[in-house]
């Protein structure tokens, strides 16, 4: 006899997975409401200014692990030579602190002798395509962060190709160029954003000129990207394939990531619980918060979906007047005089509140309010916004007041049922999790006198700062004297032993190893752009297959970090970019309307000189810098060692 029965799926856990630069900030991710947390390690993490010791990891370990949420460390950066057995012994000091996985970029890892932590490759492998997904894939990657650029129908491309969960982000700020895949900071300062030290090339102000050096943009921030938010996208990723939801931040304040996170896990939970058996979440426990979550109370630069659903319409993705915080818009200048500023108000403001506003020359400015009178503001220093000008406040003194301090608790449902047994009472428990417990103690029960329900229910629900919240008590003892030192000691011996019970059975995720090397997609031609940096990594590209042409060994070009191509002496590809500043201002080469600007596009900002190439096949745009035209205050040769040394002048 057949059996028709099919298999129903188990619903895809969803991962919530939060920033944080240190273990306070990461603890009140989690109390918020996340799933997940990534933070640096000591060293070789993408933020170098976002460091953590090995202990705080732990601590921060101990915390989410309660929660079934996990703590991911970045060990993103390129390694170097000198640094490989350094960087070995971090991750076997990590693994033994308890994190869940590393994000790595730099394949050496793949060579070392690790611990079996899980690891994650980090959106610094600029993961576009379903090759690229594939092969990471088969290297044993447990999670891929795929590049921010890509759609929906791209991320779903590579879902249907790969089992590996897919990381797609969906807040916080936007490199300009493909991640891992950025120079700028690096041949203009010395500072390399793959060792963590981004200088943020792309947040200056530039002038726009055409080849003869006339300028048609004066002092714009051209290469400066809006804010990512897809708060109101979140089903569409999740149909696509994403199963980890990432919040950009590791530099953020602990009031940006609360907010971020508390809006985000509510806008998530509705998802999950529209389609309970397709999805699930990925860690337990309920954030309950003592504000609103408002994703325009926190630093952006204005917001964007970026390529999600396809090709954006110009002026959509930039924000070319400040990369600062401009905040929302609180009302006009009337007039000022002297040291009063009188506005026609939208909203109320508040002593201490900061207000910016754009000045003549279009910059951005800003004062604190000392006092508010009605419709009029006393600066505290002094600001002569024009009549006209628009107010913004980016510093709300009372939410900011409101969000210091405990502003969540998480808690796991438990559910109690007492019974009354021959020699004594007993308590079992059972919380969401699936953890069943029973503790039991002897007692002489006598018939009581009086009803005992609503006492020993007082005493059941006292969870105190435990991470319990009792959800429902079955009282099936009968109309007996419990004393209330017994009901007490009960509780709490329930408590101690469900969360020693899950932390015995909590599975930790493990390293996928992998019988053989993979072998590199076809095509694969290795360059520069693949950031080898270490003999480690050379190692594993050669045997993943990599020849040159006619099976002939090839020598295996290195990261700029390394040695700049001699080819690329005179002028080096920084940056790689799906955004593109001629569709930006409505110039698109595709369109008539292309012949708003020349073909021949460069940006300066101060004695630096870009060259802009508009691959339109790929509708991609290249930044080109120009080196022997620089200062020799900038022009410099570095040297594996991070530091930078004078080039000699040709």
């Amino acid at each position: 006899m057949s059996n028709n029965k099919q298999t129903i799926p188990a619903p895809r856990p969803i991962e919530l997975l939060a920033p944080a630069r240190d273990a306070a900030t990461a603890i009140e991710a989690i109390r918020h409401g996340a799933d997940a947390v990534y933070m640096g390690a000591s060293s070789h993490g993408a933020r170098q200014s976002a460091a953590n010791t090995v202990d705080d990891i732990a601590h921060v370990a101990r915390y989410a692990h309660q929660f079934g949420a996990k703590v991911y460390v970045t060990v993103n950066t390129i390694i170097y030579d000198r640094e490989l057995e350094q960087v070995r012994k971090l991750v076997w000091e990590l693994w033994r602190a308890g994190a869940d996985a590393l994000i790595v970029q730099d394949m050496a890892l793949l060579e070392m002798d690790l611990p079996p932590i899980a690891l994650h490759a980090s959106t610094q492998c600029d993961t576009r395509t379903p090759q690229k997904a594939k092969f990471l894939s088969d290297c044993g990657f447990s999670q891929i962060v795929l590049a921010r650029e890509l759609s929906a129908e791209e991320i779903a491309e590579i879902h249907r190709r790969v089992d590996t969960p897919l990381e797609v982000f969906v807040h916080g700020a936007l490199c300009v160029s493909f991640s891992g895949d950025c120079q700028a900071s690096w041949m203009v300062t010395g500072r390399s954003a793959n060792r963590g030290e981004c200088a943020q090339i792309c947040r200056l102000p530039f002038d726009l000129e055409d080849e003869t050096g006339r300028k048609i943009i004066r002092d714009r921030h051209l290469l400066s990207l809006r804010d990512l938010n897809r708060s109101a996208q979140l089903a569409q990723l999740l149909e696509a394939g994403a199963s980890s939801l990432k919040i950009e931040g590791r530099l953020k304040d602990t009031s940006y990531v609360k907010n971020v996170v508390a809006a985000y896990r509510r806008a998530l939970d509705a998802v999950i619980d529209a389609e309970p058996g397709k999805y699930v979440r990925a860690s337990f426990g309920r954030s309950e918060t003592t504000f609103q979550p408002d994703l325009e109370k926190s630093f952006n630069r204005g917001y964007s979906t970026y390529f999600l659903t396809g090709l954006p319409s110009g002026g959509e993705l930039a924000s070319f007047r400040t990369p600062k915080w401009v905040g929302e818009r609180v009302g006009k200048v009337c007039r000022t005089s002297g040291k009063i500023i009188e506005a026609d108000l939208d909203v109320p403001l508040n002593n201490g509140d900061g207000i910016g506003f754009f000045n003549t020359r279009g910059e951005f400015e800003g004062f604190r309010v000392n006092r508010v009178e009605g419709n009029r503001l006393f600066p505290a220093s002094p600001a002569t916004p024009p009549a006209g000008a628009e107010l913004f406040r980016n510093n709300d003194i009372r939410r900011n007041t409101m969000m210091q301090g405990a502003t969540a608790r998480r808690t796991i449902a438990v559910e109690f049922t007492l019974r009354a047994t021959t020699w004594g009472i007993a308590l079992e428990a059972s919380d969401e999790t699936g953890s069943q417990i029973t503790v039991a103690r002897p007692a002489d029960l006598a018939e009581a006198r009086t009803s005992q329900t609503d006492g020993r229910r007082h005493i059941l629900e006292k969870t105190g700062d435990t991470i319990y919240r009792v959800t429902r008590i079955n009282d099936r003892a009968g109309n007996v004297f419990i004393p209330a030192s017994v009901l007490t000691s009960l509780r709490r011996d329930a408590i101690s032993m469900l969360l020693q019970r899950n932390e015995i059975v909590r599975q930790t995720p493990k390293r996928i190893r992998t019988d053989k090397k993979p072998t590199l997609p076809e095509g694969t031609v290795l360059s520069r752009h693949d950031n080898i940096a270490n003999r480690l990594a050379a190692k594993f590209y050669r045997e993943c297959g990599y020849k040159e042409y006619e099976g002939r060994e090839a020598d295996m070009p290195k990261a700029i970090e390394i040695k700049v191509p001699d080819e690329e002496r005179s002028e080096t590809r920084v940056m790689e970019c799906r955004y593109c500043l001629r569709r930006e201002l409505g110039a698109c080469l595709k369109t008539s309307d292309g012949k708003k600007l020349p073909n021949g596009l460069y940006l300066t900002s101060g004695r630096n000189r870009f060259r802009l190439e508009f691959d339109c096949g790929k509708c991609l745009m290249r930044v080109w810098y120009q080196n022997l035209i620089t200062s020799s205050a900038t022009n410099l040769s570095r040297d594996p060692r991070g530091t930078s040394t004078p080039r000699s002048k040709k």
